[in-house]
């Protein structure tokens, strides 16, 4: 079982590489949002901490902004 975790690797964060993360741009916020409209976690979009704490940010942003809708 330890040879399984060994082989693994290690996820990069999507954000790490110089994309910015607006509220106006939908097409890249709609990427970290699940099909129920709720945020998805860092597991699921790769993301670090600290990305994850402004996507969430950019995220509610948006839905306040009525660009995305709160529930699908």
């Amino acid at each position: 079982m330890a040879e399984f975790y060994r082989n693994k690797k290690k996820k990069r964060c999507l954000l790490c590489d110089n994309k910015d993360v607006d509220y106006k741009n939908v097409a890249v916020i709609s990427k970290f949002i699940t099909e129920k409209g709720k945020i998805a976690n860092r597991r699921m979009t790769g993301t670090c901490t600290k990305h994850q704490r402004i996507v969430a940010r950019e995220v509610k942003r948006a839905r306040f902004m009525a660009l995305i809708p709160f529930v699908k």
